[in-house]
């Protein structure tokens, strides 16, 4: 019993030396970024509005430009990379969220920041799945294997503009009644690299006419108001400029009682598991983005943004300012990540 006590002592102290070595690690980070990006603003003027890039502060009309850039050097192993820094779990959260969701025959999806199709991919299958229970249920009924149409499916590099998606979807509502609507779902992403492996990820999977690809910004959405039942974004919101934008865009574009789902990563409460995830982040996830990628910069980024996303509370909160109700979130894996929900009533 003795030498288990001491044992356990000894791993207490190391794991506090970590913790309070990682913690000066991300201290010393976010000096040397402040004081490098005050040392910018007195040359640029005190008017010109900031944000924040990873630990970097930077002008507002900076990050979305630098956040493109990160996706396109990552968009070849992006979903590679994600396997690798979460050992495969992201599967697992995406699956969750999916059930949370739990769409209905006939959903509209709006996917935001969904690129590589992973959420699209999940509705799909989902809504198939939904499809044949109803076939089951009422016989002689007609059963379609792919939900969605598309009349042009265009190449892997052909994205359709906004004014094209509109004028698809004006034409299939003067045909189609409310209760004959199919289930669709339409991904949007600001990044084509991300989009045009997307696209030839669904090729494989035999799904290129199940979704549609649409170029457009979070903060601007390129659709009408109420023109979706349900608004997903996945790992996505924390590399927009402004939230609060993005947040009352999604509430825009829903219908009355639709409902707005955000997985993205949060904060960990608990210090021991919180010091080991921070030391994980900084001291290997950008290794494995070099030694897979060749890009160490992108993803000591992508590991940084998540520390400055506000955690669960304060991002419900924000979801409230913007409109919606019923406001809750679910913790996963300890808070590494969180599913936001809201409705617009």
């Amino acid at each position: 019993m003795t030498s288990n006590m001491a044992a356990l002592r000894s791993v207490s102290l190391r794991l506090s030396r970590i913790s309070r070595c990682s913690n000066r690690i991300i201290v010393c980070r976010r000096s040397l970024s402040e004081q490098t990006s005050a040392d910018g603003s007195d040359k640029e003027g005190d008017d010109e509005r900031r944000t924040h890039f990873g630990f970097e502060s930077i002008a507002e009309g900076d990050k979305t430009g630098k956040v493109h850039e990160v996706f396109s050097n990552v968009a070849s192993k992006y979903d590679v990379m994600n396997d690798a820094m979460s050992l495969g779990v992201h599967r697992l959260w995406k699956d969750q969220f999916m059930q949370v969701l739990d769409p209905l025959p006939g959903t509209r999806l709006l996917d935001v920041a969904g690129g590589t199709g992973d959420i699209a991919f999940r509705f799909v299958k989902w809504m198939k799945y939904k499809q044949q229970q109803k076939q089951k249920a009422s016989e002689g009924s007609e059963f379609r294997l792919n939900p969605l149409e598309s009349d042009e499916p265009g190449s892997a590099t052909d994205f359709p503009s906004a004014e094209d998606y509109l004028y698809r979807e004006d034409q299939k509502d003067a045909t189609d009644s409310d209760d004959k609507k199919d289930s669709k779902v339409v991904v949007c992403d600001i990044n084509q690299d991300m989009l045009e492996v997307g696209k030839k990820r669904a090729k494989k999977r035999g799904l290129e006419n199940d979704l549609t690809w649409v170029t457009g910004n979070a903060e601007e959405l390129p659709f009408p108001d109420n023109s979706f039942d349900a608004y997903t974004i996945a790992f996505g919101i924390r590399n927009v400029t402004h939230i609060e934008k993005a947040l009352c865009e999604a509430y825009r574009v829903l219908t009355p009682g639709g409902r707005f789902l955000c997985l993205e990563f949060s904060q960990v409460d608990n210090p021991l598991i919180s010091s080991v995830y921070d030391l994980y982040s900084f001291q290997v996830i950008p290794v494995l983005g070099e030694l897979i990628v060749g890009d160490w910069k992108s993803y000591q980024y992508l590991v940084e943004s998540i520390r400055n996303f506000p955690n669960q509370e304060d991002f419900a909160q924000m979801i409230q300012a913007a409109g919606f109700r019923m406001v809750t979130y679910n913790n996963l894996t300890y808070g590494v990540a969180a599913i936001h929900s809201g409705f617009k009533i």
